[in-house]
């Protein structure tokens, strides 16, 4: 008989570890809360800077006109001989001119630096 007892003993801490425990469940709030926190973090890190640039960018293409010393994507720099809705014509050298399509354009430069290259 003790040993019986001993043996009941010895498996109590296995079979109540083998119960299911009853966990809490969760709020119906949780979910759609970490869903607009995931969306702020989301805005805050990507879109808003994204949209901001996008907009950096269109206001630079708007204001480009004849004289202005631009660099391409490609790194080309030059001087804005001619620009028409879509493209830009940019003399790279005296006999040298090019023509970009206006999205190409990367950024304007400051007066005097291609003389100064």
């Amino acid at each position: 008989m003790k040993k019986l007892i001993a043996a009941a003993l010895a498996l109590a801490p296995v079979v109540a570890m083998a119960a299911p425990a009853a966990q809490p469940q969760p709020s119906p709030w949780q979910l759609p809360i970490m869903l607009g926190i995931f969306f702020v973090i989301f805005w805050l890190m990507v879109w808003r800077p994204q949209s901001k640039r996008a907009k950096e960018h269109k206001n630079l293409l708007s204001a480009l006109s004849n004289g202005d010393e631009v660099v391409t994507n490609a790194g080309i720099a030059g001087k804005v001989k001619k620009v028409t809705d879509d493209y830009v014509q940019v003399q790279v050298d005296d006999n040298v001119t090019l023509t970009f399509q206006k999205q190409a354009i990367a950024a304007t430069l400051p007066k005097g630096t291609i003389k100064a290259i």
